[in-house]
Parts: structure tokens; C-alpha cells; sequence
């Protein structure tokens, strides 16, 4: 009889059954004294002691606010230290954090703080080519004559506080700053009787995923979800005290705050963050300078790092660990990341937001071969199996859909029952979308997409998504929108357009239509005007031949693996 493609990670390292609050103070007690938190691009340096103190003091500020355990309170901004320290007193003061994503505009920031309800919004004035600043004033003008806490939005009804960050003042908005006042003994008290009275099944993050459906879905996380998944990350890496890891992956998403913040924050570890977004550059001079023994990037990133004309001039020779995820990673970059930055003990996960995120990672010792062909093995105290379309278990070494079950599963997605359920049956399983295959040894293996999914430079796009928004162009009759592969990105987005009768339109005007309303990678980088779309006989949409019509009349290929 086969081995069916079931696994669970039994461990002798018990699951962490406390809040992030409380571990946390555990935490900075213990290593007081040595550096947790450096912030290139802000010239920030702190000791765990300086960390609590303004954690605890901004805990403290949002509850002077009137934020009360449970209430939502957006991010929307770039890596920096404001966001650290939000991260950590949002969990102390029992708030849910909700992640923003840099990229968004204003349509989707319109969304996300309705359908969560944030009572404040954490904003930073701009980055790259969006002003933050400008997109909610369009979506909230009266700001210019509200006092701050006072806002009564048309369009954003359960936005009160608005806080910005950066020295410069913004009517109706509160800065940043002020928060950090010293708290006094009595509101410190209140944070320790407020940190009682939390569980740690209580939701603490909520992260925005691209749905299929359209609208974004609100994956809701608890403390005990993404606590103890950033403690078995950093076991797979052997994260001790003595480690550094550079982070230049976006705190909004699991891999910065998770893998990287709550991996570090759990083994006494110091984080290091080399500037606002991803830079080769930045990246090559943090890590020399600030002898990082361990980095996290997308293979995108590392092979921009490699490339990069000054590399040979970076001292990289204290890496030895850090976690390459969001697509497969090419044999011959593996090869260079190891030799060349001297990471050998590079690890490589797979996992997804909505499971806090990793269910699978390699380790440390684990052979090249494995770490480049497979996402390793199931992390401690989550369960596998692989179904087939009647939810069958295959037997080891057959394709089916990957499920994932235990502590990582989240609590839902926010507001949507009948999306949740779809997502985790009766069982308590959580259904991936991912076709995957289990070798009799544990190893995973990520064979494609039960669903259409894009993933685009470690971003996972939702075709879905796009066609929704492109539909509303008032010259669209139809869309379908695929991707291709693509050298640098891995995938790009390309959209097949029937254009409404007697209509005229041109690529640039699709474009026109996108900019400011949705992120830009989700901006097809290949627009085709068509008469018609292939079809099965019963009218369904071949998609596939779409991709490879585009293969052709571009000259894609895909990328190799090994």
C-alpha cells in the first residue's frame, strides 16, 4: 500500500501559549541591553530596553485616543521604525493592526477601511509616486476643517483619527509624535490591566489578500496564529541572540513583520531594516556595514543584489541564513546566493497569508538540491494532506491540492462568513489553491495554481481582481485578464479587451484608467484589443490558450527550475 501525502510536524518544542504583549515584555526583560531594532534610512538605533519604553508609550498614546481592545486601526506606509513600534503596542493595547498595502490607491483604500471598520488610519505623508496624504484628503476633504479625532467622513463613516507621520502638521490629522509622550505611571498601569484581560486567540492583524472574487478579502490573524509562526520560522533558521537579519522586504506583508520582525523578536534577534523599500544597494551596504548574519528576500531580490555593479565591493561574509520565498528560486541563483553571499545555510519557505503565512520550509542542513526543488518540510505542529477534486488523500509523489491545518489556520476572513467557510471546511482545513506533491521523505513541491493566481514578483494577483475594475471602463464589453511568464518578475499580467460596439480606445487609455485607482503591479503590462476569446464548446474561457497565444506573439519563455 502507498504512503498517502499526509504529514504533521511533531516537535519536542511546546506550542507559545501567550500574547505577543506579554511575550513581548518577556522578551526586552531578558535581553535588555542588546539591540533590537536598527533603522538605516532613519539613523535608529535601540536596545530592547528603548524598544519597550516606546512601545509602551505608544500603546499607552492609543488609548489616550479613546482606542479601546478590539477596535481597528490601519497602517498605510512604508518600512520604518513608526511601523515597528506600531506592530508591538497595537498587540499590547489589544488593537487590531490592519496592513495597508504601500501600492494601494484610493479605490482599494476606500475599501479596506470600510469593510473593517478602522476607527484610525497611521499614515505616512507619501512614498515613491503616491501621496497618501493627497489620496485621503480626495476621499475625506473633510479633514481640512475637522478637528483631530473629529472627522466625519461621508464616504470613510467610522474613521475618527487620522495620524500622520513626519514633523510637518496636516489639518484634521494628529502626528505621530505626540503619541510617543512619555506615559505617565497611572496610564502604564492601564496598559498592564488592559494586557490582562487579552487572550491570545484574540484577532490582532488583519492582512488584505487579492480575492477571486474582485474585492480584496480581509484575512484576520491572532496573536497565538502569527506568535508561534514566527518562532518555528527562526527555529528553522537557528536564530540565536547573536543574529542580525536584514530585512528589505515590506513590513505590510508576512514576510517582513512575521519572518522577519516576530522570527527576530523571539529569539532576542535584531532587526535591521537598510531603507523605505527593497534597494540592492542599500541592501549590499546594511548588511556589510551592520554585519548581518541572516537575510529575507524574494529570488528577485537577491538576484538584483548579485547583479549589482558594486557587489564585489560589500564585506558579505557574516550571512549565513535567511529565508528565500514568494516564487521558486532558479538552481543557478541558489548556487550564487550560497557561494557568493556565503549564505549556506539559506532556507526556503512556502506558505500563504491566511496561514500566518509558512507551513513548509526547508532547514539549514537541508542538501541544495532539496532547497531549490521543494519548499522543505512541513513546520512543527501544522498538518498537511493533499486531495484530490473529490478530497481524496493522493498517494505520495501524486498532484492534488495542498490543505493546511493547526494553530498557523487563521481566524477567518473579516466581515465574510460565506468566504471563510469557503476557505476552511467543517474539518477545520484550509484550502490552498495550490496543486502541490509530497515525496515519501516530507518534501513539498508547488506544481501550479488550482485557481488562475499570478504571482508577480513575490505579489499574488487575483485576475479576478483586475477584470472587475477594468469592467467599470465605460468602453469595456468584455475582459480576461491571464499571466505570462516573465524574465524579472516571474509572471506580468496581460488583459484581452472586446471593446463595447462603435467604441475606440487604446492602451494608454486603459493605463489612464488604472493610475490612482489600483496598485500598480496590478496594471496589465500587456493590453490586446480582440474580437472574441477562445471558448470550450460549452462557452467556457480557455485561459490557457490565451497564455500561450501570448507566449508565441511575445517570444516568453518560462523560466527553468530545478
Amino acid at each position: 500500500m502507498s504512503t498517502a501525502s499526509y504529514v504533521h510536524g511533531a516537535s519536542d518544542k511546546a506550542l507559545i501559549g501567550s500574547t505577543i504583549g506579554s511575550y513581548f515584555d518577556a522578551v526586552c526583560a531578558r535581553y535588555g541591553e542588546r539591540e533590537a531594532l536598527v533603522v538605516r534610512h532613519q539613523n535608529v538605533r535601540m536596545t530592547y530596553a528603548a524598544f519597550k519604553e516606546a512601545v509602551d508609550n505608544l500603546a499607552c498614546g492609543f488609548l489616550r485616543l479613546g482606542l479601546k481592545p478590539g477596535d481597528r486601526i490601519g497602517i498605510w506606509s512604508q518600512n520604518n521604525h513608526e511601523w515597528v513600534l506600531t506592530q508591538f503596542a497595537t498587540a499590547k493595547a489589544g488593537l487590531v493592526m490592519v496592513n495597508i498595502n504601500p501600492a494601494y490607491r484610493r479605490a482599494e483604500l476606500e475599501y479596506v477601511l470600510n469593510k473593517v471598520g478602522c476607527r484610525a488610519l497611521i499614515l505616512a505623508p507619501s512614498f515613491k509616486s503616491s501621496n497618501y496624504l493627497e489620496m485621503l484628503q480626495d476621499l475625506a476633504p473633510e479633514l481640512a476643517v475637522s478637528q483631530p479625532g473629529q472627522l466625519r467622513s461621508v464616504r470613510l463613516p467610522q474613521l475618527e483619527w487620522v495620524v500622520r507621520l513626519g514633523d510637518e502638521t496636516t489639518p484634521g490629522m494628529l502626528n505621530f509624535g505626540t503619541l510617543l509622550a512619555n506615559a505617565s505611571r497611572a496610564e502604564l498601569n492601564t496598559l498592564a490591566e488592559t494586557g490582562d484581560t487579552l487572550q491570545f486567540d484574540d484577532a490582532i492583524n488583519i492582512q488584505f489578500t487579492s480575492g477571486t472574487t474582485g474585492a480584496p478579502k480581509g484575512a484576520t490573524l491572532s496573536h497565538h496564529n502569527i506568535l508561534n509562526n514566527g518562532f518555528f520560522i527562526g527555529e528553522a533558521m537557528r536564530l540565536t541572540p547573536d543574529d542580525r537579519l536584514c530585512i528589505p522586504v515590506p513590513l505590510y506583508h508576512c514576510f517582513g513583520m512575521v519572518l522577519g520582525n516576530l522570527a527576530c523578536l523571539t529569539h532576542g534577534s535584531t532587526m535591521v531594516f537598510p531603507a523605505e523599500g527593497f534597494d540592492p544597494l542599500s541592501t549590499l551596504e546594511t548588511v556589510a556595514a551592520e554585519r548581518c548574519t541572516a537575510l529575507h528576500g524574494v529570488p528577485t531580490m537577491f538576484i538584483a543584489v548579485l547583479d549589482h555593479p558594486d557587489f564585489a565591493q560589500y564585506d558579505l561574509s557574516r550571512l549565513r541564513t535567511g529565508i528565500m520565498a514568494g516564487s521558486p528560486c532558479p538552481i543557478e541563483v541558489m548556487k550564487r546566493v550560497l557561494d557568493q553571499m556565503h549564505m549556506d545555510q539559506v532556507t526556503i519557505a512556502y506558505g500563504m497569508t491566511e496561514t500566518s503565512p509558512v507551513s513548509f520550509q526547508s532547514s539549514v542542513d537541508d542538501p541544495v538540491e532539496r532547497r531549490v526543488a521543494t519548499v522543505g518540510r512541513v513546520q512543527p505542529h501544522v498538518e498537511v494532506k493533499i486531495v484530490d477534486t473529490a478530497g481524496r488523500i493522493v498517494p505520495r509523489g501524486e498532484p492534488g491540492e495542498l490543505l493546511t491545518r493547526g494553530y498557523s489556520v487563521m481566524l477567518g476572513y473579516w466581515g465574510d462568513e460565506a468566504r471563510t467557510r469557503e476557505a476552511i471546511d467543517a474539518a477545520g482545513w484550509m484550502h490552498t489553491g495550490d496543486l502541490a506533491t509530497l515525496d515519501e521523505a516530507g518534501y513539498c513541491n508547488i506544481v501550479g495554481r488550482l485557481k488562475d493566481m499570478v504571482i508577480r514578483g513575490g505579489e499574488n494577483i487575483y485576475p479576478r481582481e483586475i477584470e472587475e475594475f477594468l469592467y467599470r471602463h465605460p468602453k469595456v464589453q468584455d475582459v480576461q485578464v491571464v499571466g505570462v511568464p516573465d524574465h524579472k518578475y516571474g509572471e506580468e499580467l496581460c488583459a484581452w479587451i472586446i471593446l463595447k460596439p462603435g467604441q475606440k480606445a487604446d492602451e494608454q487609455d486603459i493605463r489612464d484608467f488604472c493610475q490612482g485607482q489600483i496598485a500598480h503591479y496590478k496594471v496589465p503590462r500587456y493590453i490586446r484589443f480582440v474580437d472574441n476569446f477562445p471558448m470550450t464548446i460549452t462557452g467556457k474561457i480557455q485561459k490557457y490558450m490565451m497564455r500561450d497565444i501570448m507566449k508565441k506573439e511575445l517570444h516568453l519563455e518560462e523560466e527553468k527550475h530545478a
